[in-house]
This record gives structure tokens, sequence and C-alpha cells, in this order.
């Protein structure tokens, strides 16, 4: 092969494509495709597949179909690529590791509600704010509206931030692979859980691999995640104790966590009653209600989670160097 697999350099390139450009929209982004894939398999499963075993098996075949899949079509591009000229599998590497980081597309869908509560358009603000999450939104008040921005900039940056770099850096220390591999593979984990993985009617048994697979694969990233807050917070005892009190009692081994994490550091207080389809579903509460939600804590929870990501990059890219010194 003709490229260095352990090169920092994409994950270098990946960070700052996706601090000024993020997602371009129009543009052909892998979860796309795999929305597709997994749009077109549930309908013949859904179709030809009646009991619960043959649709459980079915969603097996799908979450490793799929995950492995991502990550053989991204060496395979990146490989492709290589042999053209190493600059181009490099490019190529760069920007299929960019797609799976969505640091800059998390400011921009918080700053997309914000910026109407701001001007105290609460109808702007609610039509904007279901683009982004799955509860009722007509009804919400400002509060309830900065709560659910904020429960989503917290949860959403263990998955759709720290996870994929996490993955990245492991992904580099892999002989004769690209950085790109691990990251879509965990991107397609993470799209097959926010598709099929849900407990309710019809995805009960054909998300239930999905969704326990991505959650073990969110576990080690995720509190990683915690501790990273926790000691940025300069009080890791305290949002450790949070986190053993209230985390725990969310049925999410992971999104708990991150929420949270990002309550105890702020000083705010998370959870409580959503509407889903006009069904209340009480959530947990999280944290200690210290200071009301703003929408400077949402831009603070924003800033902590940029600040992870860079210290994570540093110290990936660090170890990546080291690595190359030594050999």
């Amino acid at each position: 092969m003709n490229f260095v697999p352990s090169s920092p350099s994409p994950l270098l390139i990946a960070a700052v494509l996706d601090y000024l450009i993020g997602d371009p929209w129009g543009f052909p982004h892998p979860v796309r495709v795999m929305g597709w894939l997994i749009a077109q398999f549930n309908y013949f499963a859904f179709k030809y597949l009646k009991s619960e075993r043959s649709l459980y098996w079915a969603g097996v075949v799908l979450g490793l179909g799929l995950i492995l899949g991502s990550g053989a079509v991204s060496w395979l591009l990146v490989y492709a690529a290589s042999q053209v000229h190493p600059l181009l599998g490099l490019v190529t590497d760069s920007i299929l590791l960019a797609s799976c980081f969505a640091l800059r597309s998390l400011r921009t869908a918080a700053e997309d509600v914000l910026q109407p509560l701001a001007a105290g358009d609460l109808v702007q603000a609610r039509a904007k704010l279901s683009l982004y999450v799955g509860r009722d939104t007509q009804e919400l008040s400002a509060l309830e509206i900065l709560r659910a921005v904020l429960e989503t900039v917290a949860e959403n940056a263990t998955d759709g931030v720290m996870a994929p770099l996490f993955y990245a850096i492991a992904s580099a220390f892999i002989p004769y692979t690209n950085v790109a591999f691990l990251p879509l593979a965990y991107k397609a984990a993470s799209t097959l859980d926010s598709m099929v993985g849900y407990r309710e009617a019809p995805y009960t048994h054909l998300g239930r691999f999905s969704a326990k697979l991505e959650d073990r694969l969110t576990w080690l990233p995720c509190r990683l995640t915690v501790l990273s807050l926790a000691l940025r917070s300069l009080k890791p005892l305290y949002v450790w104790q949070m986190c053993q009190r209230d985390a725990i009692k969310d049925p999410s081994p992971n999104s708990g966590w991150s929420e949270c994490a990002y309550a105890a550091v702020l000083g705010v207080q998370l959870g409580g009653t959503n509407w889903y389809r006009g069904v209340a579903k009480q959530k947990p509460l999280l944290g200690e209600p210290i200071y009301p939600i703003t929408r400077e804590k949402v831009r603070q929870a924003l800033q902590l989670t940029r600040y992870c990501f860079l210290l994570w990059l540093g110290s990936g890219i660090g170890a990546i160097a080291i690595f190359h010194f030594l050999l």
C-alpha cells in the first residue's frame, strides 16, 4: 500500500473541515446512504418476515452488514484513491472522517433554535426544534425549549462528536487501514440505533441487536467524555457523584451519563416530562437546579464539547506522532 494508515494528518484535516464547513446542504453524506439502505431493508423485512425470531435475525444481518460494510467501503475508497495518488487517498480519508464529526452541525442546530427564541418567536423556535428532536414541540414554553436544546447538545456530544473521534484515534493505530474506517462503522451503528433501535413496535425485534450493539460501542467513549468534562470543571468528584446518583436512573446506559455530566458541570437540572405523539414520558431528573437553563448555558455546553474535542484531538495526534517517532 502507498499510504500510511496511522498518519495523524486526516484527523487534523477532518477537524478543520468540520469546523469550517460542517455538512454542506445537498452533500452526498454517508449517513444519507446508510439511511436509505436501512429503509429499503426495513421495507422487505416487514413485508416478508412475520415471526419475532426471523425479525430478530434479520436485525442481526442488518446491523452487522451495514456496520462491517460501511467500514469496508471506507477502506476500499481510500485504498483506491491512494493507488491513484497518495495525496488523493489522504483527501478521501479526511473527507470521509469529517463526515463523521458533528461538532459544527450541533452548534448550527442549537443556534437555529436559539435565534428565534431570543427574538421571542416561540412558534418559529418550536418549528425549528421539531427538526432535531423526537418529542412533541407544539406546546413547549421557552424554558422547555431551552431544556430540549441543552439535552440534545449534551446527548449528541457523545455519539455525534466524541465517539467518532475516539474511534478515529483508535483506527489510526490499526495497521493497513485508514483513519475513517472505524468512525464510519460506528456511524453506521449510530444511524441504525436512531432508525430502528426502539423498544416499541414495529422495531421491537428488528432493532434489538442494533440498539444493544450501539450501547456497547458508545459506553467507553461516553465514560471518557464524562471524565473529561469532570476534569475540566475542576470538581470531578462532584460531577461523578451526580452521575452515580442520577445517571443510573436513565434507561439508556449512555445518554443519561452524558446529559448528567453536562448538567452537573453547568449547575442546571435536565430531565422531566416529555411528550411523544401525545403520550407523556417521564425522564429522570439529572443534576441540581442551581442555575436556570438559559441561552448562555447552551452555548457553554457547546464550548465544553469543543474543549473535549480539542483535548482528545491534540492527545490523539500527539500519541500518533510519538508512535511514528518510536518506530
